[in-house]
This record gives C-alpha cells, sequence and structure tokens, in this order.
C-alpha cells in the first residue's frame, strides 16, 4: 500500500493517498469524534463482521487480544470481528475516524 500522499494526473492543488484496498463486501460506515482518554468499548468486544479503521485526525489506539495497533493520522488498519477488540483515542487532542463494517 502505498503510504505516500502523490497528486493524480490531471489534478491541480489536489493531494491523495490509499487508505485500504479490497476489503469485502461494505455493510455501513460511521465517523467518530473521539475525545482524550475516550474510546470504547470499556470491555472489548467481538462481532460476526469486520472493522475496517481509518484515522482522519489525530491518533487512535486499538486494543485486540494480542496486544495493541497505534493508527496515526491517514493510516488504516482492519480488525477481525472475531478478535476481541476496543478503540481509544492515543493523543491529547480529539481523535477523529472513520470506522467501516466489512463482510469478507
Amino acid at each position: 500500500m502505498n503510504t505516500e500522499f502523490i497528486t493524480p494526473p490531471n489534478h491541480v492543488g489536489f493531494k491523495a493517498k490509499k487508505l485500504f484496498g479490497e476489503s469485502g463486501k461494505i455493510i455501513d460506515g460511521a465517523i467518530a469524534y473521539i475525545a482524550p482518554d475516550g474510546g470504547g468499548p470499556l470491555e472489548p468486544h467481538t462481532h460476526l463482521r469486520d472493522h475496517l479503521f481509518c484515522v482522519l485526525q489525530g491518533e487512535a489506539k486499538i486494543l485486540l487480544d494480542s496486544g495493541e495497533v497505534v493508527l496515526k493520522e491517514g493510516q488504516s488498519f482492519l480488525v477481525k470481528g472475531n478478535i476481541p477488540h476496543s478503540v481509544w483515542n492515543n493523543g491529547k487532542e480529539q481523535t477523529v475516524m472513520l470506522g467501516i463494517t466489512v463482510e469478507q
């Protein structure tokens, strides 16, 4: 996955970066504004479908059964629904995340 912003051909003043590729069928999507020290759920949970988390602003920490993943602005991560997880703001400013529910 390209980690750099590029200017596509025939664009001006336009920077883009692919956040993710084929990840399954999109079921729904939501935007979350997470305050410092905010997040959840308090107890990690599981479910049938996966979540693709994309950090638009700030920094998020995804707690997983086997450890944690820290996402910085412009990064994404697919969490398998059957792995216990929760999502937390990992900074001192508000974090903005896009959560996309996908079915494999």
